[in-house]
């Protein structure tokens, strides 16, 4: 935790190796006992189209390891980096405002020093042994292997992945993808249909699908399908086993977004987490269809379309093909 030297950011009391003061794992776990907090949070990627899956995360609040370094003036960003391999080009860093990360708005959870996930201590691959979590953002915010946290005064990001064409402080999105379609079905026989949604920043109020003979012309007046016959999906409430090994599925220990007395959320879906959802088809006729999904935020906005580049998160409509037999 030092001070950008090539900026003029003041800090008084850096957290150095050369000085013997820097943060190390006796000391993270020291702050640990008293100021560790627990969020499920979705893994998800601007380059990817959907997300990679949802876990537990557990660590210090970052600010708790800013203030011992005594941060006197003319900071305005956190830069941060990561240990990828001995190529200076392909090192991942990553930058936040330093008010995100002294205050957090309400009900939001803190940019934290992650070092479990799932209630397990993280593995290499996932980042181990300390990696930085950013609620509701994108994983390239959330750097692993973390080396080094300097403060600055450059008002500028100085994200990896911004020299990508990415969006970087895109907020996650709302979005709905499938997990089960059969590849065939009968007709008149009733079908059921599963999938998930990644509950972004606008939240979720619907998640919707729409069947489309496959080859039939799409409306070329319409091209985010508003007029669509979209029907709604229900939404799944949570689940009672989790997954993830967690023993016997279940959480182990109450995160943040929960109610400590009962043990269950405090609203579902939950904001920055993974729901299923699922329909019943039952009036399917013979022929083959193009199934689409895709949901209606907190605010009654649907989430159709991707939004143009530099990539900000694939929110775009996704559809699979399903044949149904006579």
């Amino acid at each position: 935790m030092i001070a950008d030297p090539d900026s003029n950011a003041k800090v008084a009391n850096p957290l150095a190796k050369q000085r013997g003061t820097a943060l190390d794992w006796k000391g993270l776990m020291k702050l640990a006992e008293t100021r560790a907090v627990r969020y499920l949070q979705v893994m998800t990627c601007t380059n990817v189209s959907g997300p990679m899956g949802m876990g537990l995360w557990e660590g210090v609040p970052l600010r708790e390891a800013i203030w011992p370094a005594r941060p006197t003036g003319n900071v305005r960003r956190v830069f941060y980096y990561g240990y990828h391999n001995d190529d200076p080009a392909q090192r991942f860093q990553s930058s936040l405002p330093i008010g995100r990360v002294l205050e957090d708005p309400p009900g939001e959870h803190p940019v934290i020093l992650c070092y479990r996930l799932n209630g397990r201590w993280l593995t290499p691959k996932a980042g181990a042994p300390v990696r930085m979590i950013v609620p509701n953002a994108y994983g390239n915010k959330s750097v692993k292997w973390l080396q080094r946290v300097v403060l600055t005064n450059d008002p500028k990001a100085n994200d990896t992945y911004a020299r990508w064409n990415n969006d970087t402080v895109s907020a996650v999105k709302t979005c709905a993808r499938f997990l089960h379609v059969p590849k065939s079905a009968k007709a008149a026989q009733p079908v059921a249909i599963t999938g998930l949604a990644q509950v972004g920043i606008s939240g979720l109020s619907k998640v919707q699908v729409w069947l489309h003979p496959a080859g039939a012309p799409l409306p070329g007046d319409d091209p985010h399908f508003t007029k669509a016959d979209w029907r709604d999906a229900e939404i799944l409430p949570p689940p009672e086993e989790w997954g993830g090994d967690l023993p016997g599925g279940k959480l182990p220990a109450i995160p943040r977004q929960f109610d400590p007395k009962t043990g269950k959320p405090r609203n579902w879906p939950l904001h920055n987490t993974i729901a299923h959802w699922a329909v019943l088809l039952t009036d399917l006729r013979p022929g083959h269809y193009d199934l689409r999904c895709r949901t209606i935020d907190a605010n009654g906005h649907a989430q159709p379309m991707p939004r143009p580049f530099p990539k900000s998160g694939r929110n775009a409509i996704q559809h699979v093909r399903l044949a149904v037999e006579p």
